[in-house]
């Protein structure tokens, strides 16, 4: 469903399990990312009206869902803490082009954006799946089913402002790139790490 090109090894989870209180506040982190980047988008590109009221819902949306897990993170006994850095996002930041034309560089953070929510759909369905956690395998159902339909939304615009760009072809160079750095990765309780 997602074209991802390496699935994530179920045996992450027992990692994840081992220390839920850190892949909470990471898990945090990524929404609240993501809320800020689809703000960032809205801002640079305003003429797009269709794309900033995805982009508002978007952004609202993902802000109900740092919500959500600010409150498991509180019910837990604990707090937010500082923020951590995703090598992950960072990585595959590396490969989006800049410099060039302004739809060449939409259609680059679309499909950056697309990529991280289909990632992180297929990690919370491992997690969903594998989580002895009967409270959190439930939630990370959930979100699962909303990062997918995140995934599809950027996949949409970036075609649909494709201004001749092949997107399809970018599409499978960012799922080529993402599998050889995933790779390196499931390794740390953290939603991408």
């Amino acid at each position: 469903m997602l074209g991802l090109k390496l699935p994530t090894d179920p045996r992450w989870v027992n990692i994840v399990e081992s220390n839920i209180d850190e892949i909470l506040v990471d898990h945090a982190f990524c929404e609240q990312k993501a809320a800020t980047n689809a703000i960032s988008i809205l801002v640079q590109y305003p003429e797009l009206t269709d794309l900033v009221d995805a982009m508002l819902d978007l952004a609202q949306e993902e802000l109900e869902h740092f919500k959500m897990v600010h409150a498991k993170i509180k019910a837990r006994g604990n707090v937010l803490g500082r923020e951590r850095r995703d090598e992950y996002v960072n990585e595959l930041y590396s490969f989006m082009r800049k410099g060039h034309k302004r739809h060449i560089v939409l259609i680059d953070k679309l499909l950056f954006s697309a990529l991280i929510e289909a990632r992180s759909c297929e990690r919370f369905k491992v997690l969903s799946e594998n989580i002895k956690d009967a409270e959190l395998a439930s939630f990370y159902h959930e979100l699962m089913v909303s990062e997918a339909s995140h995934y599809t939304m950027f996949l949409k615009f970036a075609k649909k402002y494709a201004n001749g760009e092949d997107v399809d072809k970018r599409w499978k160079e960012f799922l080529d790139f993402e599998a050889g750095v995933i790779a390196n990765y499931g390794k740390k309780e953290t939603i991408h790490g």
